[in-house]
């Protein structure tokens, strides 16, 4: 390798993550219980510092190690996406992980590691790179989905999530192999440039497409590939789910959006068709199931799956509009469901039994102010003006009409307007019926009210002012296509 191409600041925040989590995880057998929490401070400052490592790093744009690594607009925000995640995600659980007496510091450690696969994945020019940080994030979330040890649901969830998380890996393995077949590469560069030559085999190219397209639409929980999300969703501790529900969903898009639109722009009019169909599938099932689910966690796993196909409506658009507008998307979803998740967490309490819809009710007379943050997170799920899930579909559904894809944007709008039925279901519960529950012992630790205040400033800020944030992502989209 030539160390021309060697730059430690390229890949600062990926280094800072890793000591960071390594720290973490030698000091765990030495910290008496009393103090081990924290080590979720320690693991906070870990996120921050890799924050602050994105400003040399913006600095070093360009390629780095031999064309493996590329730091760009594109790259430089979702980092900043992951990381605001995991941060948000270690406030939540730093007093839920005590309470439910699963003070074990390594849930920091892996999921520092999970975020480092996270960028790892936003910023790789190479498949075995993609793959490498696709597995580091997986392992991690595996253990994490069954940290509650002695729950046979988190258990299952665990299974579950890596016997199928497993087969989309060899899925997207066995694509790479293909595409090595037909190119000689695995560089999505010289890729792209193979295909642009007579002699490669379509067909084995088209083949390698689908085979990734389907690992990857698995990690993002679209349909059909999404029947795992529900029962491992329900299983894990709900800090988990709320990670999962954002973390590896943004992940995915992120590997989507560059392989697709960079390697395989030349044979656009095959796989174009095939992801229109996913994007319309998402969101009519995640939407019209979610409608009759009672329990929280499962009607917000179904909802999970409607917004990953909301973002596939932006891919369909395959145009740098779409991309800017799904890239906004992510961070207003990651930002409104991780709030939500939060509220979830601290009202369902030991070992999460109150998680019914019908829990919910009378919230507002006992607590009101939990009642009006889920509410805004609620709302801006469901795309009500002035909120950021509004201002995010307005752009991805103006990107597809521009790209012509009228029916998608018509299927879009029809199963947003499904989705208002289970939300405001769940504000009618707590505004307009007889409390079941006097709330007395629900919690709120001020680990969690920060995570409450950055996502509820996050979801509004975004919705009334998001035109800073569009002009970053715009930027970012340009990356996209080289």
């Amino acid at each position: 390798m030539n160390l021309a191409s060697i730059n430690i600041a390229a890949i600062l925040p990926v280094l800072v993550l890793s000591l960071f989590g390594i720290a973490v995880m030698v000091a765990e057998p030495f910290v008496r219980e009393p103090k081990k929490s924290a080590l979720a401070w320690v693991a906070l400052a870990g996120t921050i510092a890799a924050m602050f490592a994105l400003v040399p790093m913006a600095a070093n744009r360009g390629q780095w190690y031999s064309n493996l690594w590329i730091v760009d607009d594109y790259d430089i925000f979702l980092n900043f996406v992951f990381l605001l995640i995991a941060a948000i995600t270690i406030l939540t659980s730093a007093d839920y992980l005590r309470s439910q007496n699963m003070n074990h510091p390594e849930f920091y450690a892996l999921l520092l590691f999970a975020t480092a696969g996270m960028l790892m994945m936003a910023a790789s020019n190479e498949l075995v790179m993609v793959f490498l940080g696709l597995e580091i994030l997986s392992i991690a979330t595996y253990v994490m989905a069954g940290f509650r040890r002695t729950d046979l649901k988190s258990n299952e969830s665990a299974l579950k999530y890596f016997l199928l998380g497993s087969f989309s890996s060899a899925f997207f393995l066995y694509g790479v192999a293909l595409i090595f077949g037909a190119t000689g590469s695995t560089n999505l560069m010289g890729i792209a440039q193979a295909l642009r030559t007579p002699e490669v085999p379509v067909s084995l190219v088209e083949l390698s497409a689908a085979l990734m397209l389907i690992a990857l639409c698995f990690k993002v929980a679209a349909a059909p590939f999404h029947i795992w999300t529900p029962d491992v969703y329900e299983g894990a501790p709900t800090p988990v789910t709320g990670f999962m529900s954002v973390g590896p969903k943004a992940a995915g898009f992120a590997v989507l959006f560059r392989l697709f639109l960079t390697a395989f722009t030349s044979i656009q009019d095959r796989w174009a068709s095939a992801i229109w169909l996913i994007a319309a599938l998402t969101m009519i099932l995640g939407n019209v199931i979610a409608v009759v689910q009672p329990n929280i966690k499962r009607m917000l796993a179904y909802s999970s799956i409607a917004h990953a196909g909301y973002i596939a409506v932006a891919f369909a658009a395959a145009s740098e509009r779409g991309v800017s507008a799904a890239l906004f998307y992510l961070l207003a979803y990651s930002l409104m469901n991780l709030g939500a998740f939060a509220i979830v967490t601290m009202l369902g309490r030991s070992e999460d039994k109150f998680v019914n819809l019908t829990d919910y009710a009378g919230l507002a007379a006992k607590r009101p102010g939990m009642a009006a943050v889920l509410s805004v997170f609620l709302l801006s799920l469901a795309g009500v003006p002035g909120t950021a899930g509004f201002a995010g579909k307005f752009f991805i559904f103006r990107a597809a009409v521009e790209s012509r894809l009228m029916w998608l944007a018509i299927i879009g709008v029809v199963t947003t307007v499904v989705s208002f039925y289970y939300y405001l279901y769940v504000i009618v519960q707590m505004y307009m019926s007889e409390p079941s529950d006097d709330f007395a012992d629900v919690t709120v630790p001020g680990s969690a009210k920060l995570a409450l205040f950055v996502s509820a400033v996050g979801t509004l800020y975004l919705g009334i002012l998001p035109t800073s944030v569009l002009e970053w992502t715009s930027s970012a989209a340009l990356n996209t296509r080289r």
